[in-house]
């Protein structure tokens, strides 16, 4: 089972434009609605393909009970804890050529409600999988990452970390599984730049937070691919397919979860990189999240 939590769930409004003008009245061409967040993200995309996985965090208010049902009617298990006020946030995404977003604070998580997360969490089982994704409310410590990795080290279970920054950074020496940042996200957490023309440059990298404890980097590069480093000391690159980037919110969590699929049905990090680079690129080339279909026929052209 492949659980992931999301500390601050979102409706996503996309909406498209030709153009965006301030201070006056702007008409959409276009409007698109779904539940968000990272860890929901990978939820969504491994249960289109195949996988057992239950989603965890909390909710609030109305956009809570939306984001509930979407789960059940998409057939998302999922077990979280409601909130006693507040709402979950609605995060707008601009389209108009470029992409803008604009994302809202979330609701405060009390510590009983954090405390009923960790009853959760003590349920994981040796051989299961947990992911944690995403931001954290200002409510949450800063270090809520490594309490939970510290709750379960020792226990088995693969941890799966996608964030940036100090949440990501303080938890390499509990040695997660694997980590995935993107281009810019390992430039900051190295503290150097970084172009897609500099592959020596980011392996460089991946290998230092391989050094810190992780122990496996993913690292998605856009219309460039993907390269992994592997827990062995292996590099592998896997370009990018061709298409027309339509949306690219979701495309590094759709990686993620393709990864995990291609390496629990094959075993082998070559194939667990090249379904995660289908998954991301088919979530990017849609205005949705990958689906089975979609990830199978990009597979075919890779």
């Amino acid at each position: 089972m492949i659980y992931t939590v999301t500390f601050n769930p979102a409706l996503d409004y996309a909406v498209y434009l030709d153009t965006l003008e301030m201070g006056t009245l702007n008409r959409t061409k276009r409007e698109a609605l779904r539940c968000g967040g990272k860890g929901i993200n990978v939820s969504i995309v491994l249960r289109n393909l195949g996988m057992d996985t239950k989603a965890l965090g909390f909710l609030a208010g109305f956009t809570g009970q939306c984001i509930a049902l979407w789960l059940d009617q998409m057939s998302v298990p999922n077990d979280f804890i409601m909130l006693p006020s507040g709402i979950s946030r609605i995060n707008i995404k601009l389209k108009t050529g470029v992409e803008t977003e604009i994302n809202g604070q979330g609701p405060d998580i009390p510590p009983q409600a954090l405390e009923q997360l960790f009853s959760r969490l003590d349920s994981i089982k040796k051989g299961d999988t947990l992911v944690l994704a995403g931001s954290i409310p200002a409510s949450l410590p800063a270090d809520i990452y490594e309490h939970i990795l510290s709750r379960i080290s020792g226990r088995g279970i693969r941890c799966v970390v996608d964030a940036s920054g100090p949440l990501l950074l303080n938890v390499l020496r509990y040695h997660p599984f694997l980590i995935k940042p993107n281009q810019e996200e390992l430039s900051e957490l190295c503290g150097v730049s970084l172009s897609s023309g500099d592959p020596a440059g980011i392996k460089a990298c991946a290998a230092q937070l391989q050094e810190q404890g992780a122990r496996n980097v993913l690292v998605s590069l856009g219309p460039n691919g993907a390269l992994l480093l592997t827990e062995d000391g292996k590099f592998l690159r896997q370009e990018a397919a061709a298409g027309t980037v339509r949306n690219s919110v979701g495309a590094g969590d759709s990686m993620v979860a393709g990864f995990l699929t291609g390496l629990h049905l094959t075993g082998s990090y070559r194939e667990a990189l090249l379904m995660g680079a289908a998954a991301g690129a088919a979530t990017a080339f849609s205005d949705h999240l990958a689906t089975r279909q979609e990830v199978e026929q990009l597979l075919n052209i890779l």
